[in-house]
């Protein structure tokens, strides 16, 4: 947290920014378990598992080259458009809770996304390589570029993780559209009663808070990045 200035070393004050974005990240990951933990023992009315309500969606939707899988793992739910699978969780996959069901129907979610050509989740899918070079470089690059002195450098670094950041921006509303198709289809399916519908809707709110908040955190880090260089820059006058 500290720094060396032209006086010694001072306090690094944008370090705050990092601590926000972490406290806030910590936040939502503890909402989310708490919530998912509540409403994980709640069983639906229809008796139904994760894995069936998946597999009842996509035939009703007509979509019959997409697999339903068990993933080991705690809330690891996932769609993998690269070979057209929706993966459940240990604690999704043959659980019959409002929960599980919610998850379930998320993931489902992302694969009529991608069925329809939304167009958000194609932008995320299209950042996807330049986003992860960008989280891995980006920081050495400006790391390098202030400890060599090359400005232009380190303004590089930013641009490249500028990249993964725009990553998290069109996360949001393609996590925010999986979950709205997921209650739509969940209530007109008859799969979850209004009132357990009202339930999927926190598990599903507070995990998309989730992507929130590693958003805003990587809005901090870039904006503490972009001080220090500016900084830097300024010293160097």
């Amino acid at each position: 947290m500290y720094r060396y200035g032209y006086g010694g070393m001072m306090f690094d004050y944008t370090y705050v920014l990092v601590l926000i974005g972490a406290v806030l990240c910590m936040l939502a990951s503890a909402m989310v378990r708490s919530t998912y933990s509540k409403y994980a023992r709640v069983r639906s009315m229809s008796g139904m598992t994760g894995a069936q309500v998946a597999t009842e969606i996509l035939r009703r939707n007509g979509i019959n080259d997409v697999a339903v899988v068990h993933v080991p793992g705690d809330l690891s739910d996932h769609f993998d458009p690269r070979n057209n699978t929706v993966n459940l969780s240990d604690s999704t996959y043959g659980s019959t809770s409002v929960a599980a069901i919610g998850v379930a129907a998320h993931e489902c979610g992302h694969v009529m996304q991608h069925h329809t050509g939304y167009v958000p989740i194609k932008i995320r899918s299209a950042l996807v390589p330049a986003a992860n070079i960008g989280s891995k470089i980006g920081l050495p690059i400006i790391i390098l570029g202030l400890i060599i002195g090359m400005t232009p450098l380190a303004k590089i670094g930013i641009w490249v993780f500028s990249i993964a950041v725009a990553f998290q921006l069109v996360t949001l509303p393609v996590e925010f559209d999986a979950s709205h198709r997921a209650l739509v289809m969940l209530e007109e399916y008859g799969i979850l009663a209004h009132d357990e519908n009202a339930q999927a809707r926190k598990v599903l709110t507070a995990a998309a808070l989730t992507y929130v908040a590693a958003a805003a955190s990587s809005i901090l880090q870039l904006l503490r990045l972009v001080l220090i260089v500016n900084g830097n820059r300024s010293n160097r006058r």
